[in-house]
Protein backbone atom coordinates (compact mmCIF):
# COMPACT_ATOMS: atom_id res chain seq x y z
CA UNK A 1 0.00 0.00 0.00
CA UNK A 2 1.09 3.50 -0.62
CA UNK A 3 2.49 5.55 2.72
CA UNK A 4 1.87 8.57 1.72
CA UNK A 5 -1.15 8.65 0.61
CA UNK A 6 -3.34 11.09 1.88
CA UNK A 7 -6.60 10.79 3.77
CA UNK A 8 -9.47 10.43 2.00
CA UNK A 9 -12.37 11.04 4.27
CA UNK A 10 -14.64 11.43 1.83
CA UNK A 11 -15.62 7.96 0.98
CA UNK A 12 -16.43 7.27 4.75
CA UNK A 13 -18.56 10.36 4.82
CA UNK A 14 -20.60 8.80 1.67
CA UNK A 15 -20.80 5.15 3.41
CA UNK A 16 -21.69 7.17 6.61
CA UNK A 17 -24.79 9.13 4.82
CA UNK A 18 -25.70 6.08 3.21
CA UNK A 19 -26.20 3.80 5.98
CA UNK A 20 -28.20 6.53 7.77
CA UNK A 21 -30.30 6.82 4.10
CA UNK A 22 -29.36 10.63 4.39
CA UNK A 23 -29.14 12.53 0.88
CA UNK A 24 -26.49 15.27 0.34
CA UNK A 25 -29.54 17.94 0.65
CA UNK A 26 -30.00 16.42 3.93
CA UNK A 27 -26.79 16.31 5.36
CA UNK A 28 -26.25 20.06 4.51
CA UNK A 29 -29.50 21.10 6.10
CA UNK A 30 -28.07 20.10 9.09
CA UNK A 31 -24.41 21.43 8.65
CA UNK A 32 -22.72 24.57 7.27
CA UNK A 33 -21.29 23.50 3.92
CA UNK A 34 -23.89 23.46 0.85
CA UNK A 35 -24.89 20.48 -1.17
CA UNK A 36 -22.28 21.07 -3.94
CA UNK A 37 -19.21 21.74 -1.55
CA UNK A 38 -20.21 18.15 0.06
CA UNK A 39 -20.62 16.44 -2.76
CA UNK A 40 -16.88 17.76 -3.74
CA UNK A 41 -15.99 16.87 0.02
CA UNK A 42 -17.49 13.04 -0.65
CA UNK A 43 -15.47 12.74 -4.16
CA UNK A 44 -12.52 13.94 -1.97
CA UNK A 45 -12.23 16.67 -4.78
CA UNK A 46 -12.10 19.32 -2.02
CA UNK A 47 -10.93 19.48 1.75
CA UNK A 48 -13.33 20.76 4.59
CA UNK A 49 -11.92 23.09 7.50
CA UNK A 50 -11.91 21.39 10.88
CA UNK A 51 -14.93 23.25 11.77
CA UNK A 52 -16.96 22.36 8.37
CA UNK A 53 -15.76 18.44 8.65
CA UNK A 54 -16.92 18.67 12.32
CA UNK A 55 -19.92 19.77 11.27
CA UNK A 56 -20.58 16.88 9.09
CA UNK A 57 -19.58 14.59 11.77
CA UNK A 58 -22.01 15.67 14.11
CA UNK A 59 -24.48 15.44 11.65
CA UNK A 60 -23.91 12.23 10.44
CA UNK A 61 -23.77 11.02 14.56
CA UNK A 62 -20.46 10.14 14.20
CA UNK A 63 -16.58 11.44 14.70
CA UNK A 64 -13.67 11.98 12.37
CA UNK A 65 -11.92 9.09 13.40
CA UNK A 66 -14.60 6.84 13.03
CA UNK A 67 -14.90 8.57 8.61
CA UNK A 68 -11.43 7.76 8.30
CA UNK A 69 -11.47 4.17 9.85
CA UNK A 70 -14.77 3.23 7.31
CA UNK A 71 -12.48 4.69 4.54
CA UNK A 72 -9.71 2.78 4.73
CA UNK A 73 -9.32 -1.05 5.51
CA UNK A 74 -6.89 -2.21 8.23
CA UNK A 75 -3.63 -2.24 7.67
CA UNK A 76 -1.23 -4.96 9.69
CA UNK A 77 1.91 -2.90 8.72
CA UNK A 78 1.52 0.72 8.09
CA UNK A 79 3.60 4.17 7.83
CA UNK A 80 2.43 6.59 8.35
CA UNK A 81 5.04 9.24 6.67
CA UNK A 82 5.00 13.27 8.14
CA UNK A 83 6.13 14.65 4.82
CA UNK A 84 3.15 15.37 2.03
CA UNK A 85 0.53 13.95 4.46
CA UNK A 86 -1.69 17.16 4.21
CA UNK A 87 -3.94 15.98 7.09
CA UNK A 88 -7.41 16.81 7.69
CA UNK A 89 -7.36 20.57 7.16
CA UNK A 90 -4.72 23.12 6.88
CA UNK A 91 -2.48 23.72 9.36
CA UNK A 92 -3.38 27.58 9.18
CA UNK A 93 -6.73 26.71 10.62
CA UNK A 94 -5.97 24.00 13.37
CA UNK A 95 -5.55 20.69 11.56
CA UNK A 96 -5.55 16.92 12.20
CA UNK A 97 -4.00 14.12 11.12
CA UNK A 98 -4.62 10.19 11.15
CA UNK A 99 -1.45 8.41 12.71
CA UNK A 100 -3.31 5.27 12.17
CA UNK A 101 -5.10 4.39 9.47
CA UNK A 102 -8.16 1.93 9.30
CA UNK A 103 -10.01 0.25 11.62
CA UNK A 104 -8.00 -0.98 14.55
CA UNK A 105 -8.13 -1.11 18.75
CA UNK A 106 -6.89 2.07 18.82
CA UNK A 107 -7.19 5.59 17.28
CA UNK A 108 -4.41 8.22 17.01
CA UNK A 109 -4.67 11.68 15.86
CA UNK A 110 -2.23 14.74 15.68
CA UNK A 111 -3.60 17.83 16.16
CA UNK A 112 -1.72 21.51 15.22
CA UNK A 113 -2.64 24.41 15.97
CA UNK A 114 -5.65 25.90 17.50
CA UNK A 115 -8.36 23.33 18.56
CA UNK A 116 -12.44 24.56 19.35
CA UNK A 117 -12.29 24.63 23.15
CA UNK A 118 -15.86 24.98 22.87
CA UNK A 119 -16.60 21.35 21.82
CA UNK A 120 -16.65 18.93 24.79
CA UNK A 121 -16.40 15.19 23.85
CA UNK A 122 -16.84 12.12 25.92
CA UNK A 123 -15.13 8.65 24.79
CA UNK A 124 -16.24 5.33 25.22
CA UNK A 125 -12.85 3.79 26.17
CA UNK A 126 -9.92 5.38 27.76
CA UNK A 127 -7.71 8.16 26.03
CA UNK A 128 -4.23 9.37 26.46
CA UNK A 129 -3.23 13.28 25.48
CA UNK A 130 0.66 14.28 25.03
CA UNK A 131 2.12 17.44 24.10
CA UNK A 132 4.50 17.02 21.40
CA UNK A 133 5.10 20.51 21.48
CA UNK A 134 3.35 24.41 23.00
CA UNK A 135 1.03 24.01 25.52
CA UNK A 136 -2.63 22.93 25.84
CA UNK A 137 -5.32 23.06 29.03
CA UNK A 138 -7.80 20.72 29.39
CA UNK A 139 -11.09 21.01 31.42
CA UNK A 140 -12.04 17.55 32.61
CA UNK A 141 -14.93 16.76 35.79
CA UNK A 142 -14.37 20.52 37.09
CA UNK A 143 -10.57 21.02 37.32
CA UNK A 144 -8.36 22.92 34.62
CA UNK A 145 -4.86 21.13 33.80
CA UNK A 146 -1.89 22.63 31.96
CA UNK A 147 -0.10 20.74 30.31
CA UNK A 148 3.43 21.54 28.41
CA UNK A 149 5.63 20.05 25.90
CA UNK A 150 6.46 16.70 26.75
CA UNK A 151 3.16 15.99 29.73
CA UNK A 152 0.52 13.29 29.12
CA UNK A 153 -2.81 13.54 30.34
CA UNK A 154 -4.89 9.78 30.88
CA UNK A 155 -8.67 9.80 31.17
CA UNK A 156 -10.90 7.08 31.91
CA UNK A 157 -13.52 6.41 29.36
CA UNK A 158 -16.89 8.20 30.00
CA UNK A 159 -14.95 11.59 31.43
CA UNK A 160 -16.29 14.49 29.55
CA UNK A 161 -13.46 16.80 28.92
CA UNK A 162 -12.73 19.64 26.41
CA UNK A 163 -9.37 21.08 25.35
CA UNK A 164 -7.33 23.68 23.69
CA UNK A 165 -3.79 24.77 22.57
CA UNK A 166 -2.65 28.00 24.00
CA UNK A 167 0.23 28.25 21.96
CA UNK A 168 0.96 28.76 18.60
CA UNK A 169 2.09 25.86 16.89
CA UNK A 170 0.95 24.15 19.70
CA UNK A 171 0.90 19.77 18.58
CA UNK A 172 -1.40 17.60 20.55
CA UNK A 173 -1.03 14.10 20.29
CA UNK A 174 -3.72 12.19 21.00
CA UNK A 175 -4.65 7.90 21.24
CA UNK A 176 -7.93 6.48 22.54
CA UNK A 177 -8.94 2.64 22.66
CA UNK A 178 -11.68 2.75 19.77
CA UNK A 179 -15.33 2.94 20.38
CA UNK A 180 -15.84 -0.73 18.39
CA UNK A 181 -13.67 -2.25 21.06
CA UNK A 182 -15.63 -3.31 24.31
CA UNK A 183 -12.96 -2.76 27.35
CA UNK A 184 -15.24 -3.95 30.09
CA UNK A 185 -15.51 -7.01 28.75
CA UNK A 186 -12.49 -8.91 30.45
CA UNK A 187 -10.04 -11.20 28.43
CA UNK A 188 -11.79 -13.92 26.63
CA UNK A 189 -11.66 -17.18 28.39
Amino acid sequence: MDESAAPQVGAGIRRRRRVLDLTLAEVASRTAPSVPFLSQVENDRARSSMRSLQSIVDALGTTAVQLLSAADGPRRVDVVRAEGDPGLASAREGGARSLVRGQHQLHALEFVGAHDADREFEHRNDELMSVADGAAEVVAEGATRHLRRGDTLHLTGRVRHRWRAVEPGTRVVLVAVADHVDVTAGPPR
